[in-house]
C-alpha cells in the first residue's frame, strides 16, 4: 500500500520546547526570520512544525520526530514581535528539508507516522505512580504547585504538562515525544522524574540519561 504524499510545512526548531496533540505552547516571536514565518503560515494553514534540534548552532540537524502545531492565539506587538500559542495537531516524521527561498527552514514530513488519536486511560497504579513522584520531583525542585487541580487532570495533560515543563535534556525530551503509547510515556517520565531526583546534584543539575 502507498503511503501519503509527504507534506511541506514551516519548520521550529527549539531545544527544550516539546508540542504533544492536544497540548499548547505559549511562544514568544521575535527573531525576524520566525515572524515571517508566523505571517505566512497565518495566511496560509495556520500551522508550523515545532521540532527539536540535536544540538545548537545555526542551521543544526534536527531530529526525525516533531509535531504540528495550530495557531489557536496570537497578539502581535507594536514593534512586529509575535506572542502565540500553538496547540499540537499531531506528530510527524522527518523525510528532507526543503530547498526554499525563505528566511525560516521547511520540512517535507509524513503526517501519517504516529496515531495520534485519543488514548486510552492509564491504569490506577500508573497514574497513582506519576503523581507520586511527580508530587516528589516539584518538592525536589521547590515548587509551588497546587496538586489539588493537577490531581483533577485528565491522564494525557498529566504527564504531557510534566515531559513539556520538566528540566530534562534534549535527548531525554524527544524520547518523551517519540513514545507511542501514553502508558509508555508514563513510565518513561516517571523514570526520568526519579532519576534526576536521585542523581548527584539533585533534581535541578543538568543530568543526561544514557
Amino acid at each position: 500500500m502507498m503511503g501519503a504524499e509527504p507534506a511541506r510545512i514551516p519548520i521550529f526548531p527549539l531545544a527544550g520546547a516539546l508540542l504533544f496533540p492536544r497540548a499548547q505552547l505559549p511562544l514568544h516571536i521575535f527573531e525576524q526570520r520566525y515572524r515571517d514565518m508566523i505571517r505566512d503560515a497565518v495566511a496560509r494553514s495556520g500551522e508550523i512544525g515545532m521540532i527539536q534540534p540535536v544540538h545548537d548552532g545555526e542551521n543544526a540537524p534536527l531530529h526525525k520526530v516533531g509535531c504540528l502545531g495550530a495557531i489557536v492565539g496570537m497578539e502581535e506587538l507594536e514593534d512586529g514581535r509575535f506572542n502565540i500559542i500553538l496547540e499540537g495537531v499531531k506528530r510527524f516524521r522527518w523525510i528532507r528539508e526543503a530547498e526554499v527561498d525563505t528566511l525560516y527552514r521547511q520540512a517535507d514530513v509524513d503526517l501519517a507516522a504516529f496515531d495520534d488519536s485519543e488514548p486510552d486511560a492509564l491504569s490506577a497504579a500508573m497514574r497513582s505512580e506519576v503523581e507520586r513522584e511527580a508530587r516528589a520531583f516539584g518538592e525536589a525542585l521547590e515548587l509551588e504547585v497546587d496538586w489539588d487541580q493537577v490531581s483533577r487532570l485528565d491522564d494525557e495533560t498529566l504527564v504531557n504538562a510534566i515531559a513539556q515543563v520538566s528540566p530534562f535534556d534534549i535527548g531525554a525530551k524527544q524520547a518523551l515525544l517519540e513514545e507511542k503509547t501514553l502508558g509508555g510515556r508514563a513510565e518513561l517520565v516517571t523514570q526520568l522524574m526519579h532519576f534526576q531526583r536521585m542523581a548527584p546534584g539533585g533534581a535541578a543539575a543538568d543530568q543526561t540519561l544514557q
